[in-house]
């Protein structure tokens, strides 16, 4: 058992242990951290667990937020399979979610890479392509996304100069969804900065090797940014899914709280919605609610496992 260190002051004299800390003190720190956590924990219980539990009980009852709810076992979740509403809204939100978040991202991307390059201006053009991410669902520019798509709107306006005839965008069932995942793709600023940031952290050195070894400038992109920005894409992967499977403005402004035109842009947040807060039928939402938060756990659980094949870090050997 190795010798325990002497402690020595400047003289050569040695130094008495330090006393350990009154215990008095000890729990006097632990009660300050507790009081300073407490408001969090209080809103933590009071608005975010509270609510979750209560909507888990619903899930299992008839509830149309006028009488007591009754106990329903598990008919709301059998009912869902017989729901073509359902079975809709899911499909509907899918396809949103799978076509406009790998767009995003690339369009993030290659945004990202064209800005690293040491251009003028360079938080000019950051701050312009972030705008869009704070604003992108607001019920404003979902209302903007109307005019421009509108028959009377702007795309059209552009279009018929070049000759073409105008159509609604928004009212055609093989157009109105593009439209939505058109939006989506917009707001592109949020994970840009984050790839952007992960840019700057790649060492140049790799670049030069590679340069100096005939690597192109498509060959470097694939051989060092991508495998060194995978904590990245994988992070930004996650938060850009997570908040696709919740998107509910766009669907909301843009169809006029219909979903149309024939549910094309009936997402499943908006199904929900419907059901708890028109038809009244509160139970029957909160187990709409419990399995869209099951379906983007387990989405994510497998991506946490699949990203163990493909995203690496640095410090890995």
């Amino acid at each position: 058992m190795p010798a325990k260190p002497v402690l020595t002051r400047s003289d050569g004299v040695e130094a008495p242990d330090a006393p350990p800390p009154p215990r008095r003190d000890k729990n006097r720190h632990t009660l300050s951290g507790h009081l300073f956590l407490s408001p969090w924990i209080l809103g933590f219980v009071a608005l975010t667990a509270g609510p979750v539990l209560a909507s888990l009980y619903l899930a299992f009852t008839r509830y149309n937020l006028l009488s007591p709810p009754s106990w329903a076992g598990l008919d709301n979740f059998v009912r869902m399979f017989s729901d073509p509403h359902f079975l809709n809204s899911a499909q509907v939100t899918i396809i949103y979610v799978f076509v406009s978040v790998p767009l995003q991202l690339a369009l993030a991307l290659f945004l990202a890479v064209v800005l690293d390059k040491g251009l003028r201006g360079l938080a000019i053009y950051r701050s312009g392509y972030y705008l869009p991410s704070l604003l992108g669902a607001s019920v404003a520019v979902a209302v903007l996304w109307r005019r421009i798509f509108g028959y009377d709107g702007l795309l059209n306006g552009v279009l018929d100069i070049f000759g073409v005839e105008p159509t609604s965008w928004l009212q055609n069932t093989s157009t109105a969804l593009g439209t939505l995942i058109v939006l989506n793709v917009w707001t592109f600023g949020s994970p840009m900065i984050i790839f952007l940031a992960g840019l700057r952290q790649i060492p140049h050195d790799l670049y030069e090797s590679a340069l100096l070894d005939g690597a192109g400038a498509i060959r470097r992109f694939w051989s060092i940014t991508v495998p060194m920005l995978t904590p990245m894409i994988f992070f930004n992967l996650i938060i850009q899914f997570i908040n696709a499977f919740q998107a509910f403005t766009p669907s909301y402004v843009v169809s006029g709280g219909t979903g149309g035109p024939n549910g094309s842009t009936m997402f499943y947040t908006l199904y929900l919605y419907i059901q708890g807060f028109r038809n009244f039928d509160m139970g029957y939402a909160a187990a709409l609610g419990w399995v869209l938060l099951i379906a983007i756990a387990v989405l994510t659980a497998i991506n946490f496992i699949a990203s163990r094949y493909w995203v690496f870090y640095a410090d890995e050997k």
